[in-house]
């Protein structure tokens, strides 16, 4: 009779909570958010909210190009947004790609394969090389059952599963994979009981407001009020003036749309979709806009060990014997590298120890290493990592393990297990008789009782086997015997009278690039944090080497975290041994204490903090599916370095965002300035509404958009990065506004007193200047003056600067502007003039000793290294 499935009968609710993970992707499609909600969504971003006012002004005063403009912006910025949203929605659905399609359980005495969706507690699991584990369950009987936990835990070394053993040796969980041997499991919980269940219900918390999106939400809530009250001062004075009502309505909304840079969100959308494809040409995939200026606000970036700062494999690096030690180079499982002894190359010849130390390692292993199928893959390993590292090792000495095999073939075998913790191998010699071959941990060989050498040696080289587990190293104590029978006797006398060949030093190796990216990040004033789920000494080890501590520092654990007794979280640089829900406290503590924080991951447990984090960054060769589609940006190279690079990418964003502002704003504080004081100075009406709503849509249109595609100014990377807290207005900029506002106003006010004095058309005069010059505080804004950099914006700034020139001489132009033409000579004054703004911004820059024109450069003091989450911004200047 066929068993009914589990979520027959049940609520939506139910049956996501019974399948978890396996059932993720079903239930999302019976959940997604509908288009409409997603796009009311995005209006309410604190940009888009800026916009739809300055359509709304245009509206009311019947410009319609403007406002179609403006409304064109919103629906491109909108559509984007919710491109980016609906890819963000598949995190959790995405765990569901880690669950076997498929799982053979044990029902009713039968074997049978059922979906794994369908997997109930109190099932009987069969598992085998290869599985992924469907459920979590209890181990009821294994043989040789090893499976790597990498994804769960970030553990790099597989754990050997045994029937009955105590906590994580006698279970196992989903998502895990099975590497070696097979074994019955009874499953204990499924979907949200399960360990990928746990992390999907931690994934839940949807990502805020970025940095940029927050400053940005301030300031156009700070300008919306300074606006208005401008705008009605500007009101008052004309009624008093005696100017008619309606004319005083449409010139103080106008004057409200160009103090409103309604470029901005399209600056902002250009400036970030340049720097998604830059990062995407320096291997950083951005799955979401807002990512791209987050990372040039970071602070602290919180890096995984395996597979990030470390090669993601295990190789033996270091070969200890009682005639000396030598290190084995190379990267990855293929054979190319070298062992090197004393600084020189040996091979198997040059140094017999070596040779049968790794000799010995190689027969007695159950591992495989795969060639690649083409020339574009690297070399695989097949079973036991640790194992693999031992067989590279050996080829890289020049050993040929088939025929190893071949001359040295296994006769009998005791299998590695948990409780022994070594692993023996009977091999028939060419003489006729037998050699045995011994591999353990250093505390389960190096006994009276195993092996026959003199004490002294065995206390060498048990201090040498514990300083190379301090530094990160899991160690293997190698020993071997010849015996002259032809027949193996018991079991029981095969591990007694061995002689030690020597000590074999593992690990994950740091990334060659890990220790010049983690120095790039100090030298940007970025803190580096480890955290992992391995060994505290290899998370301490992998630290040190790649620069992030010195060996002294302390590292905190999981455990302590849980206890309470961890100390400051903020205060530590280096977490071993965390679960999902430790990262997360972690990541969280950081951001409470005013940090921007970058996390990177390729595991399933790093899929929650990654999403809790500021920006999420996933490995994209190596990480899971989870960890892709829970991270903002994915490094398709698997290097950290990448990071760096995707930062400079965001600070360039920022800058340009900031650089934009002080264009837009000091135009529109000139206009201002213009229409507040030109009455007082014999012009009732300075500027005519559609004159001040031609010029800021010449002004804040092309220009302005133009100065997003600006290059990274020249050494952004030498600075540290801009404290969190700080307005998008600050560090200096508010006063260079003001200031620049001021000189601008100031040019339009004399050239307009003095057209007025001299009987010239003096309001066609101030329109005209007052839009030049700011196009040529647009030129002075640049990157890098002088350069060809972007000729975008010289095409922008040339256009307008010819349409403005336009609305004076054209005849439908200058009836719409109601401007008038005017004489060769004042063209010229004019022009002249509008250089000025080029010259006064080169100048300001240059004062204030700023690296760009939008820079304003804070000072970090950082206390020493072991308190690194205490930052206080001292001031202004270099580091």
């Amino acid at each position: 009779m066929a068993r009914p499935r589990v979520t027959e009968g049940l609520s939506r609710e139910e049956a996501a909570r019974r399948l978890g993970v396996y059932g993720a992707n079903a239930v999302a499609q019976e959940r997604r958010t509908p288009v409409w909600r997603r796009v009311l969504q995005q209006l309410r971003d604190p940009l888009i909210v800026v916009l739809l006012v300055a359509a709304v002004l245009t509206l009311a005063t019947g410009d319609l190009p403007d406002a179609a403009v403006i409304l064109l912006v919103i629906t491109v910025n909108t559509a984007v947004g919710v491109v980016q949203e609906v890819r963000a929605e598949r995190a959790v659905a995405a765990l569901s790609a880690l669950s076997a399609p498929a799982a053979r359980v044990v029902r009713d005495g039968a074997e049978c394969s059922v979906p794994a969706a369908d997997v109930v507690p109190g099932d009987l699991v069969l598992l085998g090389e290869g599985d992924i584990v469907p459920a979590d369950g209890t181990v009821l009987d294994a043989a040789l059952l090893l499976v790597d936990e990498s994804a769960l835990t970030g553990e790099s070394v597989p754990v050997e599963k045994t029937a009955g053993g105590d906590g994580a040796l006698g279970t196992v969980s989903a998502g895990t994979v099975v590497v070696r041997g097979h074994g019955h499991v009874q499953v204990t919980g499924t979907g949200a009981h399960s360990a990928l269940g746990r992390i999907a219900a931690l994934m839940g918390t949807a990502p805020g407001l970025t940095p940029l999106q927050r400053r940005l939400a301030r300031f156009g809530r700070v300008l919306a009020a300074v606006t208005v009250a401008l705008c009605a001062v500007v009101l008052a004075l004309g009624l008093a003036r005696g100017q008619p009502v309606e004319l005083m309505v449409v010139a103080a909304i106008s004057l409200a749309v160009a103090a409103v840079p309604e470029s901005l969100p399209a600056v902002v959308t250009l400036a970030l979709a340049l720097g998604a494809r830059r990062m995407a040409d320096r291997h950083a995939i951005v799955r979401r806009l807002p990512a791209v200026e987050t990372l040039g606000s970071v602070t602290v970036l919180a890096t995984d060990k395996t597979g990030t700062l470390t090669e993601g494999r295990m190789a033996a690096e270091k070969l200890w014997t009682p005639h000396g030690e030598a290190t084995v180079t190379g990267t990855g499982y293929a054979p190319e590298g070298h062992v090197t002894r004393d600084g020189r190359t040996v091979t198997a010849t040059d140094a017999p120890d070596l040779a049968a130390l790794l000799c010995a390692a190689t027969l007695c292993n159950d591992a495989a290493l795969e060639p690649p199928p083409d020339d574009g893959t690297p070399w695989r390993a097949m079973g036991d990592p640790t194992e693999a590292a031992l067989l590279t090792a050996g080829a890289r000495l020049g050993l040929d393990r088939g025929a190893l095999e071949a001359e040295l073939p296994r006769v009998a075998e005791i299998p590695f297990d948990s409780a022994r913790k070594r692993m023996t191998t009977v091999h028939r010699t060419p003489g006729g008789g037998l050699r045995i071959v011994c591999k353990g941990a250093p505390e389960a060989v190096l006994r009276p009782t195993v092996l026959i050498d003199t004490p002294d040696l065995l206390s060498q080289a048990a201090t040498r086997a514990e300083e190379l587990a301090r530094g990160g190293y899991r160690v293997l104590a190698v020993a071997t015997r010849d015996h002259g029978g032809t027949r193996p006797q018991g079991p029981d006398t095969w591990e007694t009278g061995l002689s030690l060949l020597g000590l074999v030093g593992i690990l994950d190796p740091p990334r060659d690039t890990s220790r010049t990216t983690v120095a790039a990040c100090e030298r940007a004033g970025i803190t580096p944090v480890l955290i992992t789920g391995d060994h505290p000494l290899t998370a301490r080890a992998v630290a040190a080497r790649s620069g992030i501590v010195a060996r002294a520092d302390e590292v905190t654990t999981g455990e302590r975290i849980r206890q309470g007794t961890a100390g400051e979280l903020t205060a530590l640089r280096v977490y071993a041994r965390t679960t999902p829900e430790q990262k997360l406290d972690i990541v969280q503590a950081w951001r409470t204490a005013g940090q921007v924080v970058a996390m990177t991951g390729d595991g399933v447990n790093d899929g929650p903090a990654l999403r809790r984090a500021d920006i999420g960054v996933a490995m994209g060769q190596r990480g899971t599916e989870v960890a892709r589609q829970a991270a903002d940006l994915v490094l398709a190279d698997d290097n950290l370095a990448t990071v760096v690079a995707a930062v400079e990418e965001g600070r360039r964003v920022y800058a340009n965002v900031r650089r934009f502002l002080l264009y837009a704003l000091s135009g529109g504080t000139a206009e201002i300035l213009v229409m507040l004081l030109g009455p007082f100075f014999g012009m009732p009406l300075p500027l005519l509404p559609a004159q001040i709503l031609w010029i800021n849509l010449l002004t804040h249109g092309l220009p302005g958009v133009a100065l997003g595609a600006e290059p990274v100014a020249p050494g952004v990377m030498r600075h540290p990065p801009r404290p969190p807290e700080e307005s998008v207005l600050g560090a200096g900029l508010w006063p260079r506004i003001l200031a620049m506002g001021a000189f601008v106003g100031g040019v339009t006010l004399v050239t307009g007193v003095w057209a007025l004095e001299t009987g010239r058309p003096w309001q066609s005069l101030m329109f005209l200047v007052l839009g030049a010059t700011q196009l040529g505080v647009a030129l002075g804004s640049r990157a890098r003056p002088g350069s060809l950099a972007n000729p975008f914006l010289l095409v922008a700034v040339a256009t307008a600067l010819a349409l403005q020139v336009a609305g004076v001489y054209l005849p439908p132009l200058r009836a719409l502007l109601g401007t008038e033409p005017l004489p060769p000579t004042d063209l010229v004054i004019a022009c002249a003039l509008s250089g000025l703004g080029h010259v006064v911004m080169w100048a300001q820059r240059r004062l204030t000793g700023t690296s760009s024109p939008a820079a304003g450069v804070t000072c970090v003091r950082r206390v020493p290294r072991r308190r690194p989450g205490r930052v206080r911004h001292v001031g202004r200047g270099g580091r």
